[in-house]
């Protein structure tokens, strides 16, 4: 039974991370056609994305800190509920404001996600299958993300507007919740910790649990510098494509083919992680990705749009390593605040990218832009000489299962 419902709260968490990820994502085919519809410029493009950045980051440690006094469970339903009632808004929106408010409060729904679903997985597995379950749960986010990006393509190549399939996902998204609700009491996950929990956990690892401070420190500014470059190349890769010459319709088109490679990425960096260590594994990649930047950048369209996948299995992989990694820089009873931590670097750098090279390419071109954000990227790897090493060393003090 134990493992019955180990398996119900995997399965509800993936369900809830296809979401809150499509629609996070879905936002980058949205953004060609808002720009189009309300006369954006790239650096209110940029704003718009830093927005829901911003609401992210403001609440993913609060989310996991409250988390240990109040359970998983409801935070995480109330998060994907605000998610949806955000989208809903965001269809009805009449200007730049009311795009930047509803998309604001998406934001804010979906900050509950990722520390709270992580942490309800690694209390369902805590004699074994962890790292195989996370990693499940992080690839269906990039099901996910192939998905709503997909249907929103669809949608709106087939002449409907815009708003219908983001009023749909709002809608879907609070019977998501719902749902949510309903099969982590049947699991028995999430629930609000008992008093003797909370003794124990009064009681157990003070403070953030950090158990390499230089490792985590590397690792957090490996995942800040990683996430700011999938964000900016993200954000304005439509518009690249626009750039060469592609029409608006099928430039969204090439965010969605990235996200193709990126979830065969996730498999396969997971994979090579396991042969050749975590450290080398975000080098090659994070050099995979600036280089394949370069190539797309001096490719003609057809060619570019072939070497899209490609550089997608490098741009989204290198996350695999990087969040599979944080157990083992973060004693056990520490995991929601940490989750919640490292996700917030991401999201912070998420919030400044959009804004950073909006601007850049507004002042410049797209092309200046995309040529800076393969430079950024390459800045990870002397963290990586850090990281390497701190992971050992932890990894010989930690006492075997």
């Amino acid at each position: 039974m134990a493992r019955q419902n180990s398996k119900l709260t995997l399965s509800t968490c993936c369900g809830v991370h296809v979401l809150h990820d499509g629609l996070v994502d879905m936002l980058y085919a949205l953004l060609p056609i808002l720009r189009e519809a309300f006369g954006l410029s790239y650096a209110e493009v940029g704003l718009i994305r830093a927005a829901n950045k911003a609401a992210t980051a403001v609440l993913q440690i609060p989310a996991g800190l409250w988390a240990e006094r109040v359970g998983e469970r409801n935070l995480l339903a109330l998060g994907t509920a605000a998610a949806g009632a955000g989208f809903i808004g965001l269809g009805f929106s009449t200007g730049f404001v009311s795009l930047l408010v509803f998309i604001f409060l998406a934001g804010l729904g979906a900050a509950f996600q990722h520390p709270l679903a992580s942490s309800l997985i690694t209390g369902a597995y805590p004699s074994g299958g962890r790292r195989a379950a996370l990693g499940t749960y992080n690839s269906f986010g990039d099901v996910g993300k192939f998905m709503f990006m997909g249907l929103t393509i669809l949608a709106t190549g087939v002449g409907m507007s815009w708003q219908a399939p983001v009023i749909g996902y709002g809608i879907t998204a609070v019977v998501v919740a719902v749902a949510c609700l309903v099969m982590l009491r049947i699991a028995g996950s999430g629930d609000r910790p008992t008093a003797e929990q909370s003794e124990s956990a009064a009681n157990g690892t003070k403070g953030w649990g950090i158990r390499h401070r230089g490792g985590f420190l590397s690792l957090g500014m490996i995942a800040a510098l990683d996430n700011s470059t999938r964000n900016g190349f993200l954000t304005f890769l439509a518009f690249l494509m626009i750039e060469k010459g592609i029409p608006t319709g099928w430039a969204a088109s090439a965010v969605l083919i990235t996200l193709l490679g990126g979830m065969l990425g996730k498999f396969a960096c997971g994979m090579l992680a396991e042969r050749i260590g975590i450290a080398r594994t975000i080098a090659i990649t994070e050099v995979g990705t600036g280089a394949g930047i370069l190539l797309i950048l001096a490719a003609p369209p057809l060619y570019a749009f072939f070497l899209l996948p490609v550089l997608g299995v490098f741009l989204n992989g290198t996350s695999s390593a990087i969040y599979g990694s944080v157990g083992e820089l973060i004693d056990d009873d520490k995991h929601s605040r940490a989750f919640g931590l490292m996700y917030t670097l991401g999201s912070t750098c998420g919030l400044i990218a959009p804004l950073v090279y909006g601007y850049l390419a507004d002042v410049f071109s797209i092309e200046t832009t995309m040529m800076v954000i393969s430079i950024v990227v390459l800045l990870t790897l002397p963290l990586c000489l850090i990281l390497g090493p701190a992971l050992a060393t932890t990894e010989a003090a930690r006492p075997a299962e």
